[in-house]
């Protein structure tokens, strides 16, 4: 099959879902321009700062959302089960799934004064729900610190060309924050200044590269850069890091669907590999194992942790919350042309057999290569590295977003419901969160990834569920985020059980141990919010009679 055919079939599907699918959204929830937003009405300074440009935010949002999963998910699922599948999936989770998830996380927080949706679940479900909710989002935020910080981590110590672009970019967010904020300069001349320095890192990390091993990049990321930047004001760091980072996002997402056209590649891997591979069955590993190319629990965190903070404008919400969920849908589906038609199935070139390169691991490898292959026209031999920067941008934004959100949660959660003082203190706090992040990802970061995914879709399943109540309490239709819900409840709960048996089996007893709590707390918000949504139901026919 025809790469292009593929591509733009995708592209086109995207466009039509952003188009209606996503106007029906916006009704769904009165979306309004003028409606005051809380990061104006609530300004402080540090966590509530309205963006200066939607552009700005929505830098910060996709940079925050698409991490490592969008790329190593589908480059796992393709080799595992076939292309045809992980397409289908990626093309309807994100419209239909995914794309719901994000805009209804990102509406019922501005609905709540900007509160995460473990906070607003209260409102919701009750201080029960609260609780149990808030535990579970909290531990599967620090699975996905570990997670990104270790892919983060072994992508520096092979490819020491991006740790000067991946530490410069620091000192480089600071300034360009300091040029927007504090000197008011023109958001294009800043942009521009910020792109042209940006890309002058990359340069010289290509020129200077620094070698160092895994654990010593590891605490680097976490304890040096994760904890810093996520305890900065938003707008000195967050925001300005996560602008610049999209252009360099955008610009090798362009370059890659560009370098499809000039070099048409056919697909090689086969449609469909088969049903039971190496990572498990079809349903219902393939869905936990695309994780954030489809939908991902980690988005509602962010849209209701951050980006709610920082929207100043609500008729941008659609643009953002919705829009930003499709266009990784578009970075899924390059991922997968990426390695279906940049490398070989059978035989060819050495070192670029994609089977191969999977069945050992080298996730990133793989993507690398098959994007260099394809960008080859426009990068020479610099498109692995081009593709692998691009990767490891994804991965290194996510880290101290994250970080910030689980410290958001702890507050919340610790020091607030359970009057832990010390939690309150966001220092304390944080160094907590990079703590067990670190413990966590000092060990075979791959074995974290299997209950990264399926946790990290139960988030998701378990937001749905929340924002159904939020809307039949509201007399809204409630079919847009239920079915889904409910789905996503299905394959989540099958493939973490699946695994849980397996953690046990290969004496990886933390993991199962981590497994088997967070389906209890899974199951308990499952009978929370079904005794709810059915009393109201009750009391919405009984006030109907």
């Amino acid at each position: 099959m025809s790469s292009i055919v593929l591509a733009m079939g995708s592209i086109l599907i995207f466009i039509i879902g952003y188009r209606f699918y996503g106007r029906v959204l916006e009704k769904l929830f009165d979306v309004k321009k003028e409606n005051t937003t809380p990061a104006n009405y609530k300004y402080d300074g540090i966590d509530y700062v309205p963006a200066k440009n939607w552009l700005i935010l929505f830098g910060h949002h996709f940079s925050s959302i698409a991490g490592a999963g969008p790329i190593l998910g589908p480059v796992i699922a393709c080799a595992v089960w076939g292309w045809f599948p992980a397409v289908l999936w990626i093309i309807l989770g994100s419209i239909f799934f995914g794309g719901v998830h994000d805009f209804s996380s990102l509406m019922i927080s501005l609905r709540n004064d900007g509160k995460s949706i473990g906070d607003t679940a209260e409102s919701v479900l009750g201080s029960k729900a609260k609780i149990i909710f808030s535990i579970f989002l909290w531990l599967s935020l620090i699975l996905v610190i570990a997670v990104f910080a270790a892919s983060a981590a072994k992508t520096l110590e092979t490819t020491p060309e991006i740790a000067i672009p991946t530490f410069g970019i620091i000192i480089l967010a600071i300034f360009v924050g300091l040029m927007l904020y504090k000197f008011k300069m023109n958001t294009i001349l800043s942009t521009v200044i910020g792109v042209i320095l940006m890309f002058g890192l990359i340069l010289l990390g290509i020129k200077f590269p620094i070698k160092w091993t895994y654990t010593g990049w590891l605490i680097s990321l976490l304890i040096f850069y994760a904890y810093t930047a996520s305890v900065l004001p938003v707008n000195i760091i967050l925001q300005p890091r996560d602008y610049l980072s999209f252009f360099i996002l955008f610009f090798g997402l362009l370059a890659g669907y560009i370098g499809i056209f000039i070099t048409r590649p056919e697909i090689k891997t086969p449609a469909f590999v088969s049903f039971k591979g190496s990572e498990g069955t079809l349903f219902p590993m393939m869905f936990i194992t695309i994780a954030c190319g489809a939908i991902s629990g980690f988005h509602s965190l962010v849209a209701s942790g951050t980006t709610s903070k920082q929207l100043n404008n609500e008729g941008d919400a659609k643009k953002i919350g919705y829009g930003a969920m499709l266009i990784e849908g578009v970075l899924s589906i390059l991922a997968v042309i990426s390695v279906s038609a940049g490398l070989y199935w059978l035989g060819g070139k050495e070192g670029f057999v994609y089977p191969e390169l999977v069945k050992e691991g080298k996730w990133i490898v793989a993507f690398g290569k098959g994007y260099g292959e394809i960008a080859k026209p426009l990068f020479g031999t610099l498109g692995m590295f081009i593709g692998i920067t691009m990767l490891k941008t994804f991965i290194v934004t996510t880290l101290d977003t994250a970080t910030r959100i689980t410290r958001y949660i702890g507050d919340e959660l610790f020091g607030g419901t359970f009057k832990i003082k010390f939690m309150k203190n966001m220092y304390v706090n944080t160094a907590i969160v990079i703590g067990l992040a670190t413990y966590l990802s000092l060990g075979p970061w791959q074995s974290i990834w299997p209950v990264f995914g399926a946790s990290n879709q139960l988030v998701a399943a378990l937001t749905l569920l929340v924002v159904t109540v939020w809307l039949l309490s509201r007399n809204k239709a409630t079919l847009y985020t239920l079915i889904p819900s409910i789905l996503m409840l299905i394959f989540t709960l099958t493939a973490l059980s699946i695994q849980t048996v397996k953690f046990f089996k290969s004496s990886k007893i933390l993991l199962g141990i981590i497994s088997v709590l967070l389906l209890i707390l899974a199951l308990f918000m499952i009978s929370e919010t079904t005794k709810l949504f059915v009393l109201k139901l009750k009391t919405k026919s009984g006030d109907g009679a």
